[in-house]
């Protein structure tokens, strides 16, 4: 339990942190530095991938576990439970990013001044600069979820970018509980991930992203407003929160299922 509690605090960091990220484009537009909320951006993914780092051999040992004890049930029970610790990192994400939002603003500000990352840190940890930094602490209010139409936005990368999440959020699992079911060839099912993230990647490429980058982009030059970005960063961190507790659940088992089917294939290809 102890594993499983520790692979759902790092699982909600990595989804806390990539809720963060997302708002930093409103620091962007608001500031008028694109570039430099996207240099923070790649920062906040840091925090991301240090978590999945340590995540990763951790879900190594809970599935090698499993299959000494012959327990997958129990292995996707606490799958499960990861996910959910995912949606709760959204929402802890959702809820701090007025707070953030502020924060990134100064600190693209002063990042403007002093240059470098390492200078912006030693600047944020002065005793007067953290005083400020904690007295700005806030929650959203209820003017934070007004306005917040869709205007000339079209809902169809907001409905992919809902998928796209929900399916990042366990492809990797999924191809771990398969590996479980097929111990012999569990190597292969941790390599089939891509089957189901690959599906991920390329909305991500070629529909979400550009789509974002184009409103953020034309809210800078004043062709829309800015209020456009915070709808869509809202509607981005709302499929999010319900894409990790409702499709990403859902999709768990079938993904499993297709990976382990492609994992058999495979194994048929080697074994006769």
């Amino acid at each position: 339990m102890n594993v499983l509690l520790f692979v759902c605090i790092l699982t909600g960091v990595i989804h806390f942190s990539e809720t963060l990220a997302s708002s930093m484009r409103l620091a962007g537009v608001r500031t008028k530095q694109v570039a430099t909320s996207l240099a923070f951006i790649n920062t906040a993914f840091l925090v991301s991938r240090m978590s999945n780092m340590l995540q990763a051999p951790m879900l190594g040992g809970m599935v090698d576990n499993a299959i000494r004890l012959n327990s997958p049930d129990v292995l996707a029970t606490n799958f499960r439970v990861v996910i959910f610790a995912a949606f709760i990192g959204n929402v802890c994400g959702a809820l701090l990013i007025p707070y953030f939002v502020y924060l990134f603003e100064k600190a693209i500000y002063t990042f403007e001044r002093v240059g470098s990352i390492p200078r912006l840190l030693v600047e944020a940890l002065k005793p007067r600069n953290l005083k400020k930094i904690i007295r700005a602490f806030r929650l959203p209010s209820a003017g934070s979820f007004k306005d917040l139409s869709l205007g000339k936005m079209s809902p169809v990368f907001l409905w992919l970018n809902f998928f796209m999440v929900s399916i990042y959020a366990i492809g990797v699992l999924s191809s771990l509980y398969a590996g479980a079911q097929v111990p012999e060839f569990r190597t292969t099912a941790s390599q089939l991930s891509g089957i189901v993230n690959g599906m991920a990647t390329v909305l991500l490429a070629l529909m979400v992203d550009p789509t974002c980058a184009f409103i953020t982009d034309q809210a800078v030059r004043g062709k829309r407003k800015e209020g456009d970005v915070r709808a869509m960063v809202f509607y981005i961190i709302l499929g999010r929160i319900v894409g990790t507790l409702i499709l990403s659940q859902l999709l768990f088992w079938p993904a499993s299922e297709y990976i382990k089917d492609a994992t058999l294939f495979v194994k048929s290809i080697f074994v006769r």
